[in-house]
């Protein structure tokens, strides 16, 4: 008679993907991830920017993992920092200490300082979400207020707290109310100006918009009387990763920043998605020439071996005397198999050049890119980027109606893994999103050489003309 531990190894050495299929649909949760294909996609192998199927074919990645592998799948330095740790010691309570944590919280202030030049600390946790959590209770911790501004289309988890600020209603629908949903303000998406405004000419209106509400107190947001706001801070994204890598004007942030400084209203930088060099510079906001009060971080900090996230809040928002020893907890929090990747991961970005190589490489892609517009007028809208964090809208015939069907389509077509390039059997990952699901948010592999760009541009042009060929 076959035992119930006989019939679990039956079941986890199922070898074909039809069996792992029937396998997930009766006993996978699909809450923890999205269903975009049918049937869903499995991968067996990862290296550099490749993904491999079962059949050996390679994928190219655009996506790297929500640019949480920006280093590369299987980078061998980060690996091997992985595996000493493992060695050595590979667990640990975080109510103790170890000298990777101490270490990587000293040279991620330290950089800050040199920054941004304010002294500061840095807490950590084991995802984005809960780094998020963190940070609200550092701004209500220090501020009393529970209300925040937030930025249509900006995208900060989907824990509780963190799904109360970011703005899609999906995310909250089926969770009851959210009595402290954050405030949210239109975000500068200058292809399609809420305010029907032109970026040549608009003078910021988005921002004056947003200043008008201090004007009076019957606006709802100021005491004068008081000099007060019941708001406590303003959650930012510099380069919104879900809404669709939007990248505003550079003088945006700096005019926001002013307006918020003078209502002592504080400034939390997400660069969950964009930190570590994705948008040219260690932290995205440095292209704005702002300093935040908060930096929240995570994905390529461990170039996805491991959970790990962060915290990093300036010095009177977040020293032992205002933030003492459980304000927040996670067993898991600075565990020392993240903090050694980590602290290497920061290590060998402080060798190499990484913002000459992420401005260059992503200057010649976006060139690339907008060469493609301008032969696909029909298909493609617009095309932006900032380092390597880039963006192709599809719209439809007159450049700027969003048609979400041919970008799924796309989408669909590239993960079927039968385009011929070059004498080669390939596919292309990309990644869909945007406010109406019609953009191509393309994050790729730092060490993506110019023959790939090439590449990849050919294979998305390929995609373009399968699957609109009456548009081309």
């Amino acid at each position: 008679m076959s035992t119930n531990t006989d019939r679990f190894i039956e079941l986890t050495n199922a070898s074909t993907e039809n069996q792992l299929r029937e396998l997930e649909r009766k006993y996978c949760s699909w809450g923890d991830t999205v269903h975009y294909l049918e049937p869903p996609k499995f991968f067996t192998r990862a290296e550099g920017g490749y993904l491999y199927d079962r059949e050996g074919t390679p994928y190219l990645d655009l996506q790297m993992w929500y640019s949480a592998a920006s280093f590369g799948y299987g980078n061998q330095r980060l690996n091997n920092a992985l595996r000493r740790q493992l060695d050595t010691l590979p667990q640990l309570a975080s109510q103790y200490l170890h000298a990777e944590k101490v270490e990587l919280s000293a040279s991620i202030a330290r950089l800050n300082e040199s920054k941004f030049g304010l002294e500061g600390r840095v807490h950590f946790n084991v995802g984005g979400s809960q780094a998020i959590e963190d940070s609200l209770k550092i701004v209500r911790n220090a501020s009393g207020k529970n209300l925040v501004f937030a930025f249509m289309g900006g995208y900060h988890g989907r824990t509780l707290a963190a799904s109360a600020i970011t703005s899609s209603y999906r995310y909250r629908r089926r969770f009851g109310h959210f009595s402290d949903r954050a405030h949210f303000v239109p975000f500068p998406y200058c292809f399609r100006c809420p305010y029907d405004k032109k970026k040549e000419d608009c003078g910021l209106y988005c921002v004056q918009q947003f200043e008008k509400n201090f004007e009076t107190e019957y606006n709802s947001f100021w005491d004068a009387q008081a000099g007060e706001s019941e708001f406590s801070a303003f959650y930012i994204e510099p380069i919104q990763g879900t809404g669709g890598y939007i990248i505003p004007p550079p003088e945006y942030f700096p005019a926001l920043k002013k307006i918020l400084e003078e209502r002592k209203i504080l400034m939390v930088d997400d660069e969950i998605q964009m930190g570590f060099y994705r948008a040219g510079k260690f932290w995205a906001i440095e292209n704005f020439g702002v300093a935040p009060d908060i930096v929240v971080f995570g994905k390529a900090m461990t170039n996805g071996l491991n959970p790990l996230s962060g915290v990093w809040a300036r010095e009177d928002l977040i020293s032992p005397e205002v933030f003492p020893p459980g304000s927040t907890h996670s067993t898991f929090s600075s565990n020392p198999l993240g903090t050694a990747v980590a602290l290497e991961a920061v290590r060998m970005m402080q060798e190499g050049d990484y913002e000459t190589i992420t401005n260059r490489k992503g200057a010649y892609f976006l060139a690339q890119l907008k060469e493609l517009q301008r032969r696909y007028p029909k298909i493609i809208g617009d095309t932006d980027g900032m380092g390597m964090a880039l963006r192709v809208e599809i719209c439809g015939e007159d450049g700027h109606e969003p048609d979400r069907e041919l970008t799924d389509k796309i989408f669909a077509e590239g993960m079927k893994g039968d385009l011929s390039v070059r004498g080669k059997r390939m596919g292309l990952v990309l990644d869909v999103g945007g406010y109406y699901k019609n953009v191509f948010t393309i994050a790729p592999c730092f060490d993506i050489t110019e023959a790939e760009i090439d590449l990849a541009v050919e294979l998305l042009e390929q995609l373009i003309r399968r699957c609109a060929p009456d548009r081309v």
